[in-house]
């Protein structure tokens, strides 16, 4: 018996309870069997759930991130500045 079958593992949901497009939780990122099957699952099994909603929280980070750049690159390439910026010192 490995040290760690000795603490539970805590379910890492943290009430928020809405599924994104993919069909995993927007608040734990556990699919919907993960989350209905999570007091019949082992330790190690739940342990493998929470790295899995790791991997999944890390790609959403990655993806939203290079989105947020994406966007930056092209509000620097447009020329045409908002009607509502209040860059003109003169103003």
């Amino acid at each position: 018996m490995e040290q760690l079958d000795f603490f539970t593992v805590p379910s890492p949901c943290i009430g928020v309870c809405q599924a994104n497009n993919k069909g995993y939780c927007k608040g734990c990122f556990r699919s919907r069997e993960e989350r209905f099957q999570w007091n019949d699952f082992t330790s190690e099994q739940r342990r493998n759930v929470v790295r899995l909603c790791k991997q999944r929280y890390q790609r959403i980070l990655r993806a939203k991130l290079a989105q947020d750049a994406s966007q930056r690159n092209e509000e620097e390439i447009n020329p045409q500045q908002s009607l509502f910026d209040d860059d003109d010192p003169e103003s």
